[in-house]
């Protein structure tokens, strides 16, 4: 087996163990878990902050991309989009931190977690300083929109590597994998368009037959080198068409790194969200 990695802030920040042991019965948690509102209710804003601003920033991102809402300019599917992505993000912050001070003991010790905050980081970071100038601009990218798209998009790509490098929560990277497949299909075109969709579908068939059929299903010394292997082909096939889509589409707003831009500020959300649903299995 691989090595696998296990950062967490207990990791980086050993010396705030008894700080964080003690945050379990401070007045924040102590009214998060009260009967007023409940733990869930708090949790459920969490979920519904992160829809927003993860929903807001496909459209914007998608019509970077040449698809979605076509029928307007970047410009005012930003102006229409922004007062819901700053409500998304102080909601995901408020949220965090009245259900982050209940449960962090358990976040303390989380490698999930670590990814999920590299993403909060790193989402903030791509979509007001990349994203949201580029699209106002109406896919012109700056030198600080491209300043902000190196920083956000090294953390995002750190995050990405703690994800699949900790084991339990490594699998969750098919959440990326499928939201990244998903999005290439409006954006991709004509005949590019169907021969990326075969491809995905002769992969998912050839993995389905490989791990169901030739290789018995709790045979997992054998399935799971199987397995990487197919993820690392379906990784290399969206790459693939997804650098092609960059130099593609003469007509839509802005070129190859207004759409990298688009895609970075997708798809970290995406990571954000799988992080959080995998921290509940460390």
């Amino acid at each position: 087996m691989s090595e696998k990695s296990n950062l967490t802030f207990q990791h980086f920040f050993p010396q705030a163990s008894s700080w964080v042991d003690g945050l379990a019965t401070s007045p924040l948690a102590v009214f998060v878990n009260g009967p007023r509102f409940g733990y869930a209710s708090w949790e459920v804003g969490h979920i519904l902050s992160l829809i927003l601003i993860g929903g807001t920033t496909i459209l914007m991102g998608l019509r970077l991309l040449g698809a979605g809402v076509t029928e307007e300019e970047p410009r005012e599917i930003y102006r229409s989009l922004r007062f819901w992505q700053n409500l998304g993000v102080i909601g995901i912050v408020v949220t965090g931190v009245l259900i982050g001070s209940a449960n962090a003991a358990k976040l303390y010790n989380s490698s999930a977690f670590t990814v999920k905050m590299m993403c909060l980081l790193s989402g903030v970071i791509l979509t007001y300083g990349a994203a949201r100038p580029v699209a106002a601009a109406n896919g012109v990218v700056s030198t600080m929109s491209k300043v902000w798209l190196a920083i956000g998009g090294a953390i995002f790509l750190a995050g990405l590597w703690v994800f699949t490098t900790t084991d339990l929560i490594d699998v969750g990277i098919y959440h990326v994998i499928t939201a990244a497949a998903l999005i290439l299909i409006p954006v991709t075109r004509g005949r590019v368009r169907w021969g990326y969709i075969a491809g995905m579908v002769a992969l998912i068939v050839a993995q389905y037959v490989h791990t169901h059929i030739v290789i018995k299903p709790d045979d997992y010394d054998h399935l799971n080198p199987v397995n990487k292997t197919y993820t690392a082909l379906y990784g290399v096939w969206i790459v693939g068409a997804g650098l092609i889509t960059l130099f593609r589409g003469k007509g839509d707003a802005g070129g190859p790194l207004a759409k990298l831009v688009a895609y970075a500020a997708i798809l970290v959300w995406v990571l954000g969200a799988a992080a959080g649903r995998w921290i509940a299995f460390q």
